[in-house]
């Protein structure tokens, strides 16, 4: 290796108060995203749609007739606007993760950039599938499932501060479960693990991914399956990942150690 080569990042150094300045701007940016998107939505479709678009998996599921109600009296207002601003945030999420990426660039290396640009798409690409799946098939099978065994003498009307607590609960789950590819892909990347110690984990995983299921989503068998199963899939594409990743991604000195 020559030792004598320029740093690429030499004369990129800033004083820690400009890195300061950096960064408030950067969030602010990612607060203006934020804000752009919940005044678009609340002007449409409005804060009352989004819940009754979040709430129809479950509403289609209720006896005829049934409908969510409210047990406290600011809930009505509280609960769509939460709602709110949960959709401005998850669609400004892009925007909010290349403002981060744009802070941290200056100071990464060529080799660590084709790195991490493919690790905040791929993320927040999981993420947006792993929310997605929860909703437009997982809800629909666990209410299906949990409306069976309801006795005939009960009519269900659930409370709509708990189901939005459910449906975050669930949401966080699932897109922190597709997530499971880019974990993998970075413990290997950084040397933490090997690819061949990963795949001799496998069968661990496995049971790590029903114990996970098990802890973090409802007591039915249904909504735990879809929880890991898909956890186990990832895990093999975390695995494939990893060594494509580590091929392409070597510092100059690592490529020509390899090469020696």
């Amino acid at each position: 290796m020559d030792t004598n080569k320029e740093d690429e990042l030499a004369g990129t150094e800033q004083p820690f108060v400009a890195h300061l300045v950096e960064l408030r701007d950067r969030l602010i940016k990612a607060m203006i995203a934020i804000g752009i998107v919940a005044a678009v939505l609340f002007m449409y479709p409005g804060p009352g749609a989004l819940y009754d678009i979040l709430a129809a998996p479950l509403i289609a599921h209720l006896p005829k007739g049934a409908t969510l109600i409210a047990t406290s009296v600011i809930s009505p207002f509280l609960v769509p606007l939460k709602i709110l601003l949960m959709s401005a945030f998850l669609i400004a999420l892009p925007v909010v993760l290349y403002q981060a990426w744009a802070f941290v660039a200056p100071g990464l290396y060529s080799h660590e950039k084709k790195l991490v640009m493919p690790l905040v798409i791929s993320s927040t690409l999981l993420f947006f599938i792993g929310v997605a799946f929860c909703y437009y098939f997982v809800f629909g099978q666990v209410f299906a499932f949990i409306q069976s065994f309801a006795p005939k003498s009960i009519t269900a009307a659930p409370d709509i501060e708990a189901y939005l607590s459910f449906v975050l609960t669930m949401f966080i789950a699932f897109g922190l479960a597709f997530e499971v590819p880019v974990v993998v892909v970075v413990l290997a990347r950084m040397g933490i693990v090997t690819v061949q110690k990963l795949r001799e984990f496998r069968g661990y995983f496995v049971v790590l991914a029903f114990v996970i299921a098990a802890v973090i989503t409802p007591p039915d068998v249904v909504s735990q399956l879809a929880l890991a199963v898909p956890m186990c899939l990832l895990y093999e594409v975390g695995i494939w990942a990893s060594t494509i990743f580590i091929k392409h991604t070597k510092a100059p000195e690592e490529s020509a150690a390899s090469t020696d």
